[in-house]
């Protein structure tokens, strides 16, 4: 496997607060990859600390060849990585339409032919050209984490990280938005580092998964381990009996 992220010894402090705690993982080129545990096991705090939005105290994160310390991150790092967050509301600017959001990261990166790139993008999320010019507020949350997917998808990243994407959504459209997110992986050969509680979500999606709990990684395994329940530690146990136990 050749690893397009590579994270060692990561620690993560808040405060006194250990969020991260020897954080050590791979992420090969075009893998979807799953970080599953209960509320504050540092699912989230890993996904930020990648992309620059959460302190690093020590360890090595390594992203497609570039080596980054630090709040550093380069331009490049920036059209390789993108992240989607998982309350679509909250991540569009309530007072630009859609059109002005995705002008923006182009006019950041300097990339021109914007008219193209932000027609496609909608195509690829399933949106019509009717949708440029709507706001935040008069789209359903379904259709705001599409606009958030093709603004990630815009600068044509590598690497995507989702933290948490259909959580905030309704049931019904849960299942179209992680449809099309498998689409535009296989599409782009995109690797995939996905944020869920929810470990059908994670078998669905990804083909191997980190489990965390208290910010340190209890167990990796594959989905296909996860499904036939070929675990090794207490705690994915009980996550897996838990996540039971609410389907029913």
């Amino acid at each position: 496997m050749t690893a397009v992220l590579d994270i060692s010894h990561l620690h993560v402090f808040f405060d006194v607060y250990h969020a991260l705690d020897d954080v050590t993982l791979s992420v090969g080129r075009s893998e979807s990859f799953g970080l599953v545990g209960e509320s504050g096991s540092g699912k989230s705090t890993l996904l930020r600390a990648v992309a620059g939005l959460a302190p690093v105290s020590s360890g090595d994160i390594t992203c497609d060849g570039e080596a980054i310390t630090g709040a550093h991150r380069s331009r490049a790092f920036f059209r390789k990585v993108q992240m989607v967050f998982q309350d679509p509301y909250g991540s569009l600017h309530p007072r630009q339409t859609v059109d002005r959001q995705l002008l923006e990261p182009l006019a950041v990166h300097g990339i021109g032919d914007a008219e193209p790139r932000i027609r496609r993008a909608l195509d690829e999320v399933g949106l019509g050209p009717s949708f440029r010019f709507r706001y935040p507020h008069q789209m359903s949350g379904g259709q705001r984490q599409r606009v958030a997917i093709a603004r990630a998808l815009i600068l044509e990243p590598k690497i995507l990280l989702l933290d948490e994407p259909t959580s905030a959504l309704d049931a019904s459209v849960q299942a179209e938005v992680l449809n099309l997110l498998e689409q535009v992986r296989r599409d782009h050969g995109l690797t995939f580092v996905m944020v869920s509680h929810d470990l059908g979500v994670v078998t669905h999606l990804c083909e191997r998964l980190a489990v965390m709990q208290h910010g340190r990684v209890v167990e990796t395994l594959t989905a296909a381990d996860l499904a036939s329940s070929r675990v090794r530690d207490d705690y994915t146990r009980h996550l897996m009996t838990a996540s039971r136990g609410f389907s029913r």
